[in-house]
């Protein structure tokens, strides 16, 4: 184990601990001797970890700390470069895709020159998606699902016919060639799922609508025999 992944394995048994946990325990978890564990509690203490420790009680970590240079292990960092990827390569909007661009910019930026390394190396390929853009811009329903807050949208169906509707939007579906904007649509009294692609115009109406968006979520995936992540 390298010694930047020790740090990490140490600072995340740490974050797990409510309650102060002896050194010779740490040791025993890490397989590491109480030797190494006190240099390594030094080192992050020295990054600006708040790591206090009293005789006879042992170490606690207190919360709010981020060490950006050893946040990631190796797969981690993969994982975050492969999903910045395939959300620039056009699989989100125009702003997601640009955003993640930045993301990953400033993830690379902080990272060790090691890791820093094997994130711009990496061999995870994302193809770039077609154009799944439609005449409504994703960000907008984005906004409305943060603030909770109910869309009045036009809506073609398969046939070609259009109608209006008033949604409470919680949440979008990334699909490799559509996008699905889930809501509870006032008209019909129940949960819909729309296609972006097939809104025509939408307007965000005034004040939250009056159900938590979590609570929706929930009754939705209910619905769809979705299980929880």
């Amino acid at each position: 184990m390298s010694r930047t992944a020790r740090l990490l394995d140490l600072l995340q048994l740490l974050r797990n601990r409510t309650q102060p946990v002896t050194g010779p325990d740490l040791a025993a978890e890490l397989g590491i001797s109480i030797r190494t564990l006190y240099r390594d509690i030094v080192t992050l203490q020295a990054q600006g970890a708040d790591i206090r420790g009293e005789p006879g009680l042992g170490y606690i970590l207190h919360p709010g700390f981020t060490l950006p240079p050893l946040m990631f292990t190796t797969e981690e960092i993969e994982a975050i470069v492969l999903g910045s990827r395939w959300v620039a390569a056009g699989h989100g909007d125009t702003r997601l895709s640009q955003s993640a661009s930045q993301a990953l910019s400033k993830i690379t930026a902080v990272l060790p020159p090691e890791l820093r390394e094997r994130a711009e190396a990496t061999n995870l390929l994302v193809a770039r998606n077609r154009d799944t853009s439609g005449p409504v811009d994703p960000a907008e329903i984005r906004s409305a699902i943060r603030s909770e807050q109910k869309l009045a949208i036009t809506y073609r169906a398969l046939d070609g016919s259009a109608s209006r509707r008033v949604i409470w939007p919680f949440l979008i579906g990334f699909f490799d060639r559509v996008r699905i904007v889930a809501g509870w649509c006032e008209l019909r009294q129940d949960y819909r799922n729309f296609r972006v692609d097939h809104i025509t115009s939408i307007q965000a109406l005034d004040g939250r609508y009056p159900r938590r968006r979590a609570v929706m979520l929930k009754e939705w995936r209910a619905a769809q025999n979705i299980p929880p992540t």
